[in-house]
């Protein structure tokens, strides 16, 4: 019967995982698209200004995109493990932001969930300020006429002739 339940745990969690990672990995390509189209609309005109509102707008729809995870793990705490929505989702965001107070606990054949979820929120929360940091990066780049990054999968050309040079 033990066994069991921790099959059992261990299925929803890995479910939960993959439904909220989908979720922010479709969110944030989401995001990433929306900004970079917007900034190449205002690439003569993204002041400062403009750039933290644009920061601004990309931050508030990240904590959308966290609230409605944390509400995935709510809905299934509430079908499973609460008898109340309010309990459900309180543990939930406690949860998910690693806070955890304590005051509400799941039931003891729930208890792996709580630590998923937290690990799961962590993980969330960093692929977010990656995000961040992209967009923060090319408004930079953007605003001050610095030549833009080039991501290149190998050496360019300089940098091979350097190592050849030293070799």
């Amino acid at each position: 019967m033990e066994t069991m339940t921790f099959t059992r745990q261990a299925g929803a969690a890995v479910f939960l995982v993959t439904l909220t990672l989908s979720m922010q990995c479709a969110g944030i390509a989401l995001l990433i698209s929306w900004a970079r189209a917007s900034i190449e609309r205002r690439i003569a005109r993204l002041s400062s200004l403009n750039a933290a509102v644009l920061m601004i707008r990309f931050s508030t729809l990240v904590i959308v995109l966290h609230f409605l995870q944390i509400s995935v793990w709510a809905v299934f705490y509430r079908w499973y493990c609460f008898p109340s929505w309010e309990s459900s989702f309180y543990f939930s965001a406690t949860s998910y932001s690693t806070v955890g107070y304590g005051d509400v606990v799941l039931p003891g054949v729930s208890r792996l969930l709580g630590p998923v979820e937290s690990v799961t929120g962590v993980l969330m929360c960093g692929i977010s300020v990656s995000g961040l940091v992209a967009l923060a990066t090319k408004s930079v780049e953007r605003e001050s006429g610095a030549p833009l990054m080039r991501y290149i999968s190998g050496l360019d050309e300089r940098s091979a002739a350097e190592i050849e040079n030293v070799s």
